[in-house]
């Protein structure tokens, strides 16, 4: 039995363009090419997609993702491997949403109290089962950008990835204040804060209006990312997409 592109994309949640990537790369090629061009796919390919989906959500990059498939041998052994480090995952996991649910009554206490968050003295408490290779799951429906993005980290030290990290995480955290104190998406500081953001990402490479709009809009669609925004606040996935799309028609179009 085969299934064509569109369909895989709808089961395994991934754009189809993010599956014919899979294929220019040599990760994923269809079990076959129909005469209209279309990409067909069978049960082997679906197993490998979800080791690759696997291997994604764990951090792992795309050409390190080829070399696993490529050295495995047996499949029942992956999955076994593949599973230990989503139970690892899961204890990170747990942890991060201790050091989010800590943040969240440590932010109310000191409002309250009219004084420094207790966290800051050990800032490094903000960050527990915070994990670098976030920021690039983030990017997995943009192929080009996550590659990009995947060159220019490999040349960095694991503190200077830390830091880039750090920046991002605290990036969030304001935005998540602008929307609690009720600013609008278009407000100036909002859009100040969107600004670093596009610029970082145009360090990368050109960045066009309507990919920032896409990327904006995976802030909600795309479900681990959506997850990561609503875990340090209630509609802050929302926000974003709303502040970048005010960015893209403001500055960009």
């Amino acid at each position: 039995m085969g299934w064509p592109i569109a369909e895989v994309a709808r089961m395994s949640g991934v754009t189809a363009r993010t599956l014919r990537h899979y294929d220019e790369v040599g990760l994923l090629p269809p079990a076959w090419i129909g005469t209209n061009g279309h990409r067909h796919y069978e049960e082997r390919q679906l197993l490998k997609l979800q080791q690759i989906l696997v291997l994604r959500e764990l951090g792992v990059g795309l050409p390190e993702i080829g070399r696993i498939l490529a050295e495995q041998v047996d499949e029942l052994e992956a999955l076994r491997g593949h599973h230990g480090r989503l139970l690892a995952e899961r204890d990170r996991l747990d942890a991060l949403a201790e050091t989010v649910s800590r943040t969240i009554t440590d932010l109310e206490q000191s409002r309250k109290d009219g004084r420094p968050m207790t966290s800051i003295n050990r800032p490094e408490n903000l960050f527990e089962g915070v994990r670098p290779a976030a920021y690039e799951e983030s990017l997995r429906d943009f192929p080009e950008l996550a590659e990009d993005n995947r060159r220019r980290t490999a040349a960095m030290s694991e503190a200077e990835i830390d830091a880039g990290h750090r920046r991002r995480t605290a990036q969030m955290i304001r935005m998540a204040e602008f929307m609690v104190a009720g600013l609008s998406a278009d407000a100036d500081q909002v859009q100040a804060e969107v600004d670093a953001q596009y610029q970082a990402l145009a360090e990368l490479r050109a960045v066009s209006a309507e990919e920032f709009r896409a990327i904006g809009r995976s802030c909600v669609d795309n479900e681990p990312w959506c997850a990561a925004y609503e875990a340090i606040a209630p509609g802050l996935a929302a926000y974003q997409r709303d502040a970048i799309e005010a960015y893209a028609t403001a500055r960009l179009s």
